[in-house]
C-alpha cells in the first residue's frame, strides 16, 4: 500500500467557459424588455439579475 499524501496538492485549473450574451430579437417586445432590465441591472452591479436575464433570453428565443 502507498502512503497517503501529507502535503496539499496544487489546485485544479478548470477552463473558463464563457458564452457571449444573447442579443434581443428585433421586433420582440419580450426580448427588448429583458435587454432593458439587463442593462439597468448591469449599471447597478446586480450580476444575478444580469445572469437571469441572459438565461431568460436564451430560453425565450425558442418561441420565435
Amino acid at each position: 500500500m502507498s502512503e497517503p499524501t501529507r502535503y496539499s496538492t496544487p489546485p485544479l485549473e478548470l477552463p473558463a467557459i464563457v458564452e457571449p450574451e444573447p442579443s434581443p430579437v428585433t421586433g420582440c417586445a419580450g426580448c427588448a424588455e429583458l435587454a432593458a432590465v439587463r442593462n439597468r441591472a448591469r449599471r447597478v452591479g446586480d450580476w444575478t439579475t444580469v445572469t437571469d436575464c441572459n438565461v431568460f433570453m436564451r430560453r425565450h428565443d425558442e418561441g420565435h
